[in-house]
């Protein structure tokens, strides 16, 4: 037996039958004859017809069905509102370790930001009352002479890259007529053995020529910041200068002969591999004027014919990435002078008579500075500085650095914060050695090694003090990578979170706090405060001391 139930909202009513199934029928109409005739037919439909296709139940009878189910029950929920459950399934706190989705940390991200803010604007505060300003416009030590040879070596440096051009002229001509008077192949056989000599002796002739080029730009900058300019930041900037041009130089000369040898020996098969790009600008064609001084000033150490280009040049936000690395420049040189120089020279004493609970403290203080420091240096380089140069040279990778503040080894760090420089040293160090056999240990040690030196000539150079401590600080992060490398395979979050731990104490506290306190220190030893004084004690020795009665 069939029993009606209540009619809907819309006008439709529900009839239950004894086999559990509920059929929507029509809505009512206020005639009696014409109601008990819809009403007939639609008790009628539930039953079977033997001459009915077994489709006569469509999908929209099942969705309204389904529909009204679900109808009943949102208005259950209504009517009952305490028996919901709120505990229907296991699932972990969003913090722990065996929680399937990792949460969002933007918060966290500005709760940070705006501690690191207000801490070092109360620390910036406190050192104003207590020293005063220490901002002085007028105040420099720059020598005439350190001003002049820096705008000169500014000028000459470039010239390396223009002799790397000539030395690519000569070749590319070279190769032009080896090319003509080498016999016709269909390039389907690999070149001759007299190909292969000529070849050889060739680059030799060349790979001279670049390596002097190469190594006078270096050699020759260090020998004048070194024994002539006496401004550590003048000095800075001139060898960083050298060092991007003789990265570039290298990168032009190693790109272009192997592109020089597929030239010679067009073998099926290895033109073809050559990157896709580079069919936009073919060797010898890429051996211009024109190409060089791209190459020069756009924001990569890497050599390639040619480059994926933005279609103009958003001037608007030029003058945005501008605007921020002015503002964080201005900012980096007050929190220098204004807090992170008071905390150096407070810790000189400390230091000369190895207070070492001393220096640890002055090392914790000056490391949140120093952070910060480092951190708006970072934005205002690879953000702000190398985009509006990429935009007004329409270079179109903009990919200078990766997430690397969630790094999860040493290693993960020096492979996503610097791309520029880790390109290089992959496509032109590391990918070379390891193609001629060597092991991953010793191209790895390679790359480090150079990497070192590298950072003691920009550190130590400068400041007139090769101590060493760069090279080791630079050298020495081998042990640690392969200390943390276990941690970044691992597919727990908890040996993620150790590696990200490890990186960022040792880069915030034992990393560049100590190197800067080093280098103070020996810099104030030879030319500053400490140097006074210890001239005036070999000056005036103390009279020998007598133990009091």
């Amino acid at each position: 037996m069939n029993k009606d139930k209540e009619a809907t909202a819309t006008g439709t009513s529900l009839n239950g039958s004894s086999d559990g199934v509920i059929h929507r029928t029509g809505p009512s109409s206020s005639r009696g004859p014409s109601n008990n005739t819809q009403n007939n037919n639609n008790n009628n439909s539930a039953v079977p017809n033997k001459d009915a296709q077994p489709d006569a139940i469509t999908n929209s009878d099942t969705s309204s069905s389904l529909d009204t189910t679900e109808q009943l029950k949102r208005s259950f929920r209504k009517k009952y509102r305490h028996v919901e459950a709120v505990h229907s399934s296991s699932t972990p706190s969003c913090l722990s370790h065996d929680a399937t989705e990792t949460p969002s940390f933007l918060g966290f991200r500005n709760l940070m930001v705006i501690v690191l803010v207000v801490g070092n604007l109360r620390l910036v505060i406190e050192n104003i009352q207590k020293y005063g300003v220490l901002i002085c416009v007028g105040c420099h030590d720059f020598r005439k002479t350190d001003i002049q040879l820096g705008l000169c070596l500014y000028f000459l440096i470039p010239c390396h890259l223009l002799i790397a051009y000539a030395i690519e002229s000569i070749a590319a001509a070279q190769a032009k007529y080896e090319r003509a008077r080498s016999d016709k192949r269909d390039g389907s056989t690999s070149p001759t053995e007299d190909e292969h000599n000529r070849f050889q002796s060739t680059w030799k002739m060349v790979w001279v020529a670049h390596a002097i080029n190469v190594t006078y730009v270096l050699v020759f900058t260090s020998y004048i910041v070194y024994y002539k300019i006496h401004h550590p930041l003048i000095g800075t900037l001139t060898e960083i200068h050298a060092v991007i041009v003789w990265l570039k130089t290298a990168s032009y000369a190693f790109t272009n002969r192997d592109l020089r040898h597929a030239y010679l020996h067009p073998v099926k098969g290895k033109l073809d591999a050559l990157p896709e790009i580079y069919k936009q600008c073919p060797y010898p064609n890429n051996i211009t004027m024109g190409n060089l001084v791209y190459f020069w000033w756009a924001p990569t150490l890497v050599y390639q014919p040619a480059y994926p280009r933005a279609d103009k040049i958003r001037w608007i936000f030029v003058f945005k990435r501008l605007g921020e690395g002015i503002c964080l420049s201005v900012f980096i040189w007050f929190a220098s002078a204004q807090y992170a120089t008071p905390v150096l020279i407070n810790s000189l004493d400390k230091i000369a008579s190895l207070d070492y609970p001393s220096i640890l403290e002055r090392l914790l203080k000056l490391s949140t500075i120093s952070l910060v420091i480092w951190l708006a240096g970072f934005f205002a380089l690879f953000q702000s500085f190398l985009n509006a140069l990429a935009e007004v040279t329409r270079f179109g990778d903009r990919s200078f650095y990766d997430p690397w503040w969630n790094s999860e080894s040493l290693g993960m760090y020096w492979r996503t914060w610097n791309k520029p420089v880790y390109q290089f040293f992959r496509r032109h160090v590391y990918s070379p050695m390891r193609s001629r056999g060597w092991s991953h240990k010793v191209a790895s040690l390679t790359v480090f090694l150079v990497s070192a030196i590298l950072h003691e000539l920009l550190v130590g150079v400068p400041t007139h003090n090769l101590i060493g401590v760069a090279f080791l600080g630079m050298f020495l992060q081998l042990p640690l990578i392969q200390l943390t490398q276990p941690l970044e395979k691992m597919k727990s979050n908890s040996g993620k979170l150790l590696g990200n731990t490890i990186f960022w104490v040792s880069f915030t506290i034992l990393g560049q706090p100590f190197a800067a306190l080093m280098y103070f220190y020996a810099w104030q030893a030879k030319y500053g405060s400490v140097s006074k004084v210890m001239a005036a004690a070999a000056a005036h020795p103390p009279a020998y001391a007598t133990c009091p009665a």
